[in-house]
């Protein structure tokens, strides 16, 4: 199994991997690698999933969490099993243990600062991004010792515009607290909806923390829903449930 990476993290000596549908065990509106510990896939499937990812990033452990749409993140002193704390991003110097985020059209953020030695892994929804998860993902990196502007980051599928059709709400809840945000709606199909290019705000977002370096996979969840679970994808085929997306990084086990 070779989920997509990115450049920038693998030559600062990250594991990392973007993962998808395809290599997993899980059947029908889950085929295959569906890695959501709170879906209502067979419960060993996703466990296998999880380790085939994990064994695909070398890791000696992989860690996730109870995703809130938040903006809280955790330091990552020891790694836990199922499905960790209530906090949508973490960090760690751990060598050999994978922070892996879950989503099916949230933005999945990777990062590492190569100097530091210090990872991290934040899941941005548009309720997440607007609380200010990925500036508190940096600020945890920065806890450890990280600094803003050596952070490599890397941004992989998520729903992106003109996909990411909303209302006139949430337009304004965005604008009111960052004025500057406007530019990232575009007109949508009728008068009262938008266009949202969350992708544009997150990276925008990091920018504001300092962080300089930073890729994206450019890849759409929706767009590509043979390729990515989408939870839009599964709405519109009425399905009861989705899969999720595991994109996760790891600093090298030690020898």
């Amino acid at each position: 199994m070779t989920p997509p990476r990115l450049a920038s993290l693998a030559l600062a000596g990250a594991r990392h991997g973007f993962f998808g549908r395809a290599g997993g065990v899980s059947e029908g509106m889950f085929a295959s690698l569906n890695t959501g510990l709170g879906s209502s896939d067979v419960p060993a499937n996703v466990s296998e999933n999880r380790k085939r990812c994990r064994e695909a990033l070398g890791a000696v452990r992989l860690v996730t969490l109870y995703q809130v749409h938040s903006a809280d993140a955790v330091i990552v002193t020891e790694p836990w099993d199922g499905a960790g704390p209530r906090a949508d991003a973490m960090a760690t110097r751990l060598k050999g243990v994978a922070l892996g985020v879950l989503a099916a059209d949230c933005m999945p953020f990777l990062f590492i600062d190569p100097e530091a030695e210090v990872i991290g892994a934040a899941h941005a929804g548009w309720r997440g991004a607007l609380a200010g998860v990925l500036g508190a993902t940096i600020a945890a990196m920065t806890s450890l010792g990280a600094r803003p502007h050596r952070i490599r980051a890397a941004l992989g599928p998520c729903l992106r515009q003109p996909n990411f059709e909303v209302g006139l709400d949430l337009f304004e809840a965005f604008t009111s607290k960052h004025p500057d945000s406007e530019q990232y709606f575009a007109p949508g199909a009728a008068p009262e909806k938008r266009q949202f290019d969350l992708a544009g705000f997150g990276r925008a977002e990091l920018v504001r923390a300092g962080v300089e370096r930073l890729d994206d996979l450019g890849v759409c969840t929706l767009g590509e829903k043979s390729a990515y679970f989408s939870y839009r994808a599964s709405r519109r085929a009425n399905e009861p449930d989705y899969g999720r997306n595991l994109s996760a990084i790891a600093l090298p086990a030690a020898p």
